[in-house]
């Protein structure tokens, strides 16, 4: 529940930062410009959000008979989760890798990658397929993907907004005040949108663990599985959009250094430690 209201907050305080920055930079007639942005996009990214990331991945259909393990494990969760059997795909990458799609239940698909099916045993892969069967119960890929439309429109504002002042519309907004509170926005706007679709990623990803622990009734399996998968992209990463990476279990591109603090994924440590802290029935 904590989780959820926190996902809340944060999606509330997104719509807001749009909300203000469209009017901002965008002037009297910003907020219907921004509202009709989001709107569009919402709509979009609702319909089609398995379908585009079917395409991005270049997954495709996988036949039971090629993976009669991994449509086993599935039909279980479902049993389990109470939810319906999801439409399964392939990924064809080496690396062990996994991700859920689609606007609710009925409409869901899971990706597995080729790695994923040939390297982990049943007990870890079925706690890989437990998590995405999380955040479909838990509708967190319609969640983060509204997430990542509502950052991206505000970099196009943001952007739209640098255009105009480039262009003369600084030099009409008069006073010197107004220009650097519209400076200020351009550069912090994205940025804190970039970091709260990281804290929202990051929320759902330990709430899908835990759910995924309860739907496996095995905790082991997943964090075991975590740990090989985090092993081998830190060795070899995806290559992969970077705007499908929050997608998956793991985060399939590198994430040392810098770039893993904005990472849309927790610390692997952290998220094995839960898992091992949990006390599942």
């Amino acid at each position: 529940m904590i989780n959820h209201i926190k996902t809340m907050f944060l999606m509330i305080f997104l719509t807001i930062i749009l909300l203000v920055a469209g009017e901002l930079l965008l002037g009297d007639g910003g907020i219907v410009i921004a509202l009709f942005v989001a709107v569009v996009l919402n709509f979009f990214a609702y319909w089609y959000s398995d379908k585009m990331a079917i395409m991005m991945t270049r997954s495709r259909p996988l036949k039971e008979s090629d993976a009669p393990q991994v449509y086993e494990a599935v039909r279980e969760l479902a049993a389990n989760s109470n939810l319906p059997m999801p439409r399964i795909f392939l990924m064809p990458t080496e690396q062990p890798n996994a991700f859920a799609a689609g606007r609710n239940p009925a409409n869901s698909v899971v990706a597995v990658t080729q790695g994923l099916v040939s390297m982990l045993n049943q007990r870890e892969l079925k706690g890989v397929l437990a998590h995405e069967m999380a955040h479909i119960r838990n509708r967190d890929i319609l969640v983060s993907t509204v997430a990542a439309v509502i950052a991206g429109a505000l970099m196009v504002i943001a952007r739209f907004g640098m255009y105009g002042m480039m262009f003369g519309g600084g030099r009409r907004d008069g006073h010197p005040a107004l220009l650097l509170i519209k400076l200020g926005a351009m550069i912090l706007a994205p940025i804190v949108a970039i970091l709260i679709r990281m804290a929202i990623s990051r929320t759902r990803e330990y709430q899908a663990d835990a759910t995924g622990a309860t739907f496996a009734r095995d905790p082991e399996g997943l964090a075991s599985a975590l740990q090989k998968m985090e092993s081998y992209a830190r060795r070899r990463p995806l290559q992969v959009n970077e705007a499908a990476s929050h997608m998956f279990i793991v985060n399939p591109l590198s994430a040392k250094g810098l770039s893993g603090l904005f990472s849309t994924h927790p610390p692997i440590e952290d998220r094995i430690k839960r898992l091992r802290s949990l006390n599942v029935i």
